[in-house]
C-alpha cells in the first residue's frame, strides 16, 4: 500500500487522476493526457523528427498508457511511468522503421529531470522476415476490412496511403482534431480486433 503522504502534490493530483480514469471517468484521462500531451509530442519529434511520426506516437503512448493503467504503482510518478512507456514505444518504431541511426547521444530530459537516451542500430530484413511481414499486411488488410466504414477509411488513408493529418482532414472534409481523434478510436478498435483474432488463433 502505498503512503500517498510522502506523494508530492503533483504525484497527489496524478494519482487522483489515475484512480479516477480507472473507475471510468473520461474527464480524468482528458486531464491527464492535456497535462502531458506536449511534453510527450516533443521528445517523440526529438526521437522520430517528423511532425506525423510524432503524433502518431505521442497518440500510441496515451493509448497504451490508458489500456495499462491497472499496471500503474505509484511508488514512481505517473510522469515518469508514462515517458518510460513513450519512449520504449518510439525506440520500437525506429527499429521498425530502420531509421539510419547508429546512436542519439543527445538525450532528452523529461518533466522529472530524468534523462532519456536511446542507442538504435539499424538493420535489415531477412528473407524470412520479409515474408512474415508480407504475411502481416494481408493479415492486416483483412482485419481493417471489418472496420466501421469511417474508421476504416481513416486507417487506409493514413497507413496504406501514407496521408498525412492535413491531407486527410482536407480529404475527407473534416477538422484536423476530429481526424486525430477518430483515428486514436481507429486504432483502439484495430488493436482489440488483432488481439482477438491472436487469441482466437
Amino acid at each position: 500500500m502505498v503512503n500517498k503522504n510522502k506523494l508530492s502534490e503533483k504525484g497527489k493530483r496524478d494519482l487522483a487522476l489515475v484512480e479516477k480514469a480507472m473507475n471510468g471517468d473520461q474527464l480524468a484521462y482528458a486531464e491527464l493526457m492535456e497535462m502531458y500531451r506536449e511534453s510527450i509530442y516533443y521528445m517523440m519529434l526529438k526521437m522520430v523528427r517528423t511532425e506525423d511520426d510524432a503524433e502518431d506516437l505521442t497518440i500510441e503512448a496515451f493509448g497504451k498508457a490508458f489500456n495499462r493503467l491497472h499496471q500503474y504503482s505509484p511508488s514512481y510518478a505517473f510522469s515518469t511511468w508514462l515517458f518510460k512507456i513513450a519512449s520504449n514505444n518510439a525506440i520500437d518504431f525506429i527499429r521498425k522503421k530502420r531509421i539510419k541511426v547508429t546512436s542519439m547521444d543527445a538525450a532528452y530530459t523529461n518533466n522529472d529531470g530524468e534523462r532519456v537516451g536511446i542507442d538504435v542500430k539499424s538493420t535489415e530484413k531477412d528473407p524470412e522476415e520479409e515474408t512474415m511481414h508480407a504475411e502481416k499486411v494481408v493479415l492486416m488488410r483483412e482485419i481493417v476490412k471489418k472496420l466501421k466504414p469511417r474508421y476504416r477509411d481513416l486507417i487506409e488513408k493514413r497507413y496504406f496511403q501514407e496521408l498525412s493529418y492535413d491531407e486527410i482532414a482536407s480529404e475527407m472534409d473534416l477538422p484536423l482534431g476530429t481526424v486525430k481523434a477518430q483515428l486514436f478510436r481507429a486504432r483502439a478498435f484495430l488493436a482489440d480486433m488483432i488481439k482477438n483474432t491472436r487469441d482466437s488463433i
